[in-house]
């Protein structure tokens, strides 16, 4: 679980590619999985529940015109079905979202970095346009497949309304799909009046709050088609999430719970995301702690509905080796192709084209550089599996950054090449920014150095790419995407992105996906979502076992058309890889090539 702590983003660890016996960091193994960095989230979360309280105070429950208001969430009736009732959800060959977010007051930075997530998942369906909500224009709606409000700032006390009472008013008045999450829906019941809210979507936002008897309580289930999905957030920094009052009475349209929150504190359970009419509503904005089994699964499926409703029920799955270098051994490479090709799995090989140990930490004190075209046999053996059904996947050019810890030792596989970062006195790797000379022109210099020993090597060019420790910045990623058809990672979007200004050195949000996107870099990005195997804990990550890796594919399977994407290093035992390929099998996955995607 990523921890989003005020300017720490706790995600990546290292690991190493030495040889036998050497020692080994976690490395994208762990990280980034989806969160943070330089975000308050507690100051965000006491802030949102303090003006929730006091809404709560001026607030005196009402009686709509047509039945009364329940008085409790988990009152509220669970739908069989989650149709879009008058919605317009026709499909488009090429549909269009507009995700329209927050920029006010003191948390306003949080909008931007929610709304590039929102952007990414939406460019798995078509093009996106993203801008600031206080910016939208009546009838703009019409002009968009769907709709998505981020309500990241409080609206309310002394932080004045942003969003334009058209807006309001047209996703009241319009039958085109949108999907509101977090603040302010209450703002809209107010607008439009909350009778009139009632009639047409069956609950009253204006008396539907964060807490439930006084406490956040604690949220740490959401269902959804059939899958128990997590929600961990630390002490203090949850800021809610919003329990839908449901109105009865003849007259009033039926409310369904497309996913159901569980507040295991109480047992209570309420609608954690409820739709009605064209609206889709989800209680809190789910990019924040976000792991491989999570909440955002659920979001990340809504999506269809809003976008693609007609899409038909697929489950794939995709593995690669990782950090596959010139140290390699190339028996076990061998074996490990041997295993896949006998199972009819296409498979990703990740290879670093240099491997260097600047200090000679793992060379008895003395420096040492190979590169492909000096280990024949690796040359050899990835020429073999590239017969055998892998695609050849560029992995950076060392896989490290000079002779300095970054965060480590600067080996090769242990420690990041685009991006800073040190282990701190908890034991938790901190992200610190780009490296000094990072520029287009540092991070093209890498890339095309990696390409020539690929050719030096007689092997094909790489189409794909992963960054080292899926950390780079804005600039770098715009580089990978010049020279490779897409990347296959997680991701770090930094703010200023949306806005066109030089985007902020280390302050981001952290993504995966569960499908193919075009993200806000303009680059098509290929999923990795349930990790790899670890057997050992380490800077406060735990073991990953094949179950686990089995029951986060398992999560995934309520994403109608997702991927299972995961990679596993070279040089652990085969058995766990085979029990981790039986185990996504025998969900109903099938493997398909990163080529295919």
């Amino acid at each position: 679980m990523v921890a989003l702590l005020s300017g720490t983003f706790l995600a990546t660890n290292a690991q190493a590619v030495g040889g036998p016996g050497a020692r080994r960091h976690h490395g994208e193994a762990h990280g980034p999985r989806s969160g943070l960095s330089k975000i308050d989230l507690a100051g965000w979360a006491k802030a949102q529940l303090a003006a929730d309280k006091a809404r709560r105070a001026k607030k005196k429950p009402i009686t709509g015109a047509l039945g009364s208001v329940v008085g409790t969430a988990t009152a509220v009736t669970r739908q069989a079905t989650a149709l879009l009732a008058s919605a317009d959800t026709a499909a488009a060959a090429n549909p269009t979202t507009l995700v329209l977010y927050d920029n006010q007051g003191p948390y306003g930075q949080l909008g931007e970095l929610y709304a590039m997530a929102a952007a990414n998942l939406s460019g798995h369906f078509g093009t996106v346009t993203a801008k600031p909500v206080q910016q939208y224009t009546a009838g703009m709606l019409n002009s968009y497949s769907a709709v998505i409000y981020i309500g990241s700032t409080y609206y309310g006390g002394s932080v004045p309304d942003a969003i334009p009472a058209a807006f309001y008013t047209d996703v009241a008045a319009g039958t085109k799909p949108v999907i509101w999450m977090g603040a302010n829906i209450w703002n809209m019941g107010s607008a439009v009046g909350a009778t009139q809210f009632a009639q047409k979507y069956g609950w009253d936002p204006t008396t539907s709050y964060y807490e439930d008897g006084g406490s956040v309580g604690t949220v740490t289930k959401v269902s959804y088609r059939g899958q128990d999905l997590t929600r961990n957030i630390p002490a203090g920094q949850d800021g809610g999430v919003l329990r839908p009052n449901v109105l009865t009475g003849t007259g009033y349209p039926a409310v369904t719970r497309v996913a159901e929150g569980l507040d295991s504190s109480n047992g209570h359970t309420f609608g954690w995301a409820v739709r009605s009419s064209n609206l889709t509503y989800i209680g809190e904005i789910p990019f924040a702690y976000v792991s491989e089994a999570d909440r955002i699964i659920a979001f990340e499926d809504l999506l269809f509905d809003a976008l693609a409703p007609a899409t038909a029920e697929r489950h794939r799955a995709m593995v690669r080796l990782e950090d596959i270098s010139p140290n390699s051994d190339p028996t076990e490479l061998r074996s490990m192709a041997d295993y896949l090709a006998s199972q009819n799995i296409p498979y990703g090989i990740n290879v670093i084209p240099v491997y260097t140990d600047p200090n000679g930490t793992y060379n008895n004190g003395t420096a040492q550089t190979i590169t492909l075209a000096q280990k024949p046999q690796v040359v050899s053996a990835l020429k073999y599996m590239l017969a055998h059904g892998a695609v050849l996947m560029d992995h950076g050019y060392t896989h490290q950054y000079k002779n300095v810890a970054n965060p480590y030792n600067g080996v090769t596989g242990d420690d990041f090449e685009f991006y800073r970062a040190h282990v701190d006195t908890a034991d938790n790797v901190v992200y610190d920014g780009p490296v000094a000379e990072d520029s287009a022109l540092w991070a093209q210099t890498r890339v095309t150095s990696a390409l020539l020993q690929f050719t030096l090597a007689g092997l094909p060019k790489p189409t794909l790419w992963t960054t080292p420790h899926y950390a780079g910045s804005a600039a770098d990623y715009k580089v990978f995407s010049a020279n490779f058809n897409a990347r296959l990672e997680r991701s770090l979007y930094f703010a200023g992105t949306l806005g066109g200004a030089s985007a902020a050195p280390n302050t981001f949000i952290g993504q995966f996906f569960p499908y193919v996107v075009k993200d806000v870099y303009g680059t098509k990005v290929l999923p990795e979502n349930i990790g790899n195997y670890e057997p050992e804990a380490a800077n406060n990550h735990p073991a990953r076992l094949p179950a686990d890796l089995i029951a986060s594919a398992k999560a995934n399977l309520a994403v109608r058309d997702g991927v299972a994407s995961f990679f596993y290093h070279p040089y652990y035992e085969l058995q766990p890889l085979k029990d981790t390929i039986d185990g996504i099998k025998a969900l109903g996955y099938t493997f398909v090539s990163p080529a295919a995607l």
